[in-house]
């Protein structure tokens, strides 16, 4: 695992079990979790794409399924502030350190506050991108949420 991502170098170091997914990505493609959940036949519901807002000016990490949309106020509300607004692209690959459309929550350049959506809490494994398009990595709820320090509430809308 030395030579993974750094999502996938802290899944290993941290014990946590999970499954490489990689498939084929389309450069064409804009809506990378869509693109996610057909190449691997698995509902977007599980599929969760990782979204960099500002709340108040500060920079935070919201997980959500792919089928949703992130409610800015219910995110911002869920991080104690007032004003939520989704970062610039060019702004999430610095803090992240990823390449937009494969923007994990793990493994941050930059240790973002993380909230995810209180559906992943529904299902036995959820995904997430691996750090790199064309890549996800299947894992437990409990294990995400424990290792982003993630702070669970209703931000997505349907």
């Amino acid at each position: 695992m030395a030579t993974g991502t750094p999502a996938t170098v802290l899944l290993a170091r941290e014990g946590v079990a999970f499954t490489l997914h990689p498939y084929a990505h389309d450069p064409r493609a804009e809506a990378y979790g869509d693109e996610a959940a057909a190449a691997l036949g698995v509902e977007p519901e599980r599929i969760c794409k990782t979204l960099i807002a500002t709340v108040d000016g500060s920079p935070a990490c919201a997980v959500v399924p792919v089928a949703a949309r992130l409610d800015l106020k219910a995110f911002a509300a869920a991080l104690g502030g007032k004003r939520g607004e989704l970062a610039d692209p060019a702004a999430a690959a610095r803090a992240t350190g990823y390449v937009v459309g494969g923007i994990s929550p793990l493994a941050q350049k930059t240790r973002l506050p993380v909230v995810a959506d209180e559906t992943v809490e529904l299902f036995d494994t959820v995904y997430v991108s691996a750090g790199k398009r064309g890549l996800q990595v299947e894992l437990a709820p409990a294990d995400l949420l424990r290792v982003t320090g993630a702070t669970v509430a209703a931000i997505a809308t349907r």
